[in-house]
């Protein structure tokens, strides 16, 4: 096995947890009502949620893990287009 595929087949495993954890981070998310996090009773509870500090963490680490996110998508697809 070459060391294109291994990479390849890490850079693969990399986008699989980012997305999973994409996810996760996206739900977190306070509702703004009627979504999702409404039904798991954020539309109960909206004046308990987060501070305005730790919304704004949550609102840059998922900023952060889509950009990356979106990066490796970029270079999975160069590495199958231009690879061996």
């Amino acid at each position: 096995m070459s060391a294109f595929a291994i990479l390849k087949i890490v850079l693969e495993v990399i986008v699989v947890i980012l997305s999973i954890l994409l996810t996760a981070l996206i739900l977190m998310h306070k509702g703004k009502g009627g979504g999702l996090s409404d039904m798991f009773g954020g539309g109960i509870s909206a004046n308990a949620g987060t501070s305005g500090v730790a919304e704004r963490n949550l609102n840059r680490i998922t900023v952060g893990v889509g950009l990356v996110w979106i990066v490796l998508i970029i270079v999975l697809d160069f590495m199958v287009k231009f690879g061996h």
